[in-house]
């Protein structure tokens, strides 16, 4: 299980951080909102590598066959190390390469409140939002737990569909006794 779930695990990573380093340095280009799209369609993709994980699992371990916790044991493994990935990458990217991230975000988000004709109340409670993400974004330990929870939902819900999808029970062996159920007795009085 461990070269089978490294394997997927490190991959997916690979891509997901991969693709969300590009996409950092062409944030500027594309926008924000564009950015967001893009960014989780790149987690998408890289999730695609549970379900395979999970099918290989069941195809070379499991002689064909797989439970929905042990599909699901797989798929998260490799969910967790694909986040990992993830934000070791952007921890990198953040601190070395991209310390202005939080303010051209800050600013872009108090632009768009503007826009939408908000009030100055409803602008300056944004622009106090963004100074506590900016705090919390320039301590690596609620950086990474932010990161962390941007690539994990999606995951977690891949590994969840991948495991159903895939799950396959092995049929009862010829001439096995199949066990009676238990008594019900719930209806029986006790007189």
């Amino acid at each position: 299980m461990k070269r089978i779930v490294l394997t997927f695990g490190l991959i997916s990573g690979a891509i997901s951080a991969g693709l969300m380093a590009v996409l950092a340095f062409l944030l500027d280009d594309i926008g924000f909102d564009k950015g967001m799209i893009i960014g989780y369609t790149s987690m998408l993709i890289a999730f695609l590598l549970v379900f395979f994980g999970i099918r290989s699992y069941r195809e070379t371990v499991g002689d064909g066959y797989i439970t929905f916790g042990r599909a699901f044991s797989v798929g998260i493994l490799i969910t967790l190390i694909s986040c990992v990935c993830y934000v070791v990458t952007w921890e990198i990217l953040y601190f070395n390469f991209l310390p202005d991230f939080v303010e051209r975000y800050s600013n872009y988000l108090i632009e768009q409140t503007r826009a939408s004709g908000a009030s100055a109340a409803e602008i300056a409670r944004q622009v106090e939002d963004m100074k506590n993400m900016k705090s919390w974004y320039d301590n690596p330990f609620w950086n990474s737990a932010i990161t962390f929870l941007e690539p994990f939902p999606v995951g977690l819900i891949i590994t969840l569909i991948s495991a159903a999808v895939l799950r396959k029970r092995k049929p009862a062996e010829p001439g096995a006794v199949e066990l009676p159920a238990p008594p019900n007795f719930q209806n029986v009085r006790s007189e």
